[in-house]
């Protein structure tokens, strides 16, 4: 079994865990053939980004216990789709993203280098996301 790896050629690393993430709710960013959205950016979602995801159709906030899923606020990580942080980048509101986090299968619709400007690391107080 081969390890999952990031978009910069390294072993996966852990996106988040409160609340917890990853298409399969291990803190993760990996994928498989069951995850058709591509779940495979790890972002620190910010205010800007869910309120574009919310207007495009895509609620990140409304939690949704039934699909196990909590909502979000800013400052959370989460790993969103990459076609989703694709369009929020175009629209100039991509959140920042960990690279070691992030999927190599992301690259499937996200170009590295628009990644690597919005490369971040988990900041101290995601709280300033707001």
């Amino acid at each position: 079994m081969t390890k999952d790896r990031n978009v910069l050629g390294g072993e996966l690393e852990p996106c988040g865990n409160d609340p917890l993430t990853g298409f399969y709710r291990d803190n993760c960013c990996r994928t498989g053939p069951e995850d058709l959205g591509n779940h495979t950016v790890c972002a620190i979602v910010s205010r800007e980004f869910l309120a574009h995801q919310l207007r495009s159709g895509n609620d990140l906030v409304t939690p949704r216990p039934e699909i196990g899923f909590p909502g979000l606020r800013p400052g959370d990580t989460w790993c969103v789709c990459a076609d989703r942080w694709r369009e929020a980048h175009e629209a100039g509101v991509a959140p920042p993203v960990v690279l070691a986090a992030t999927h190599a299968r992301a690259l499937e619709a996200v170009d590295l280098e628009a990644l690597r400007g919005h490369a971040a690391d988990i900041p101290a107080d995601p709280g300033s996301l707001m």
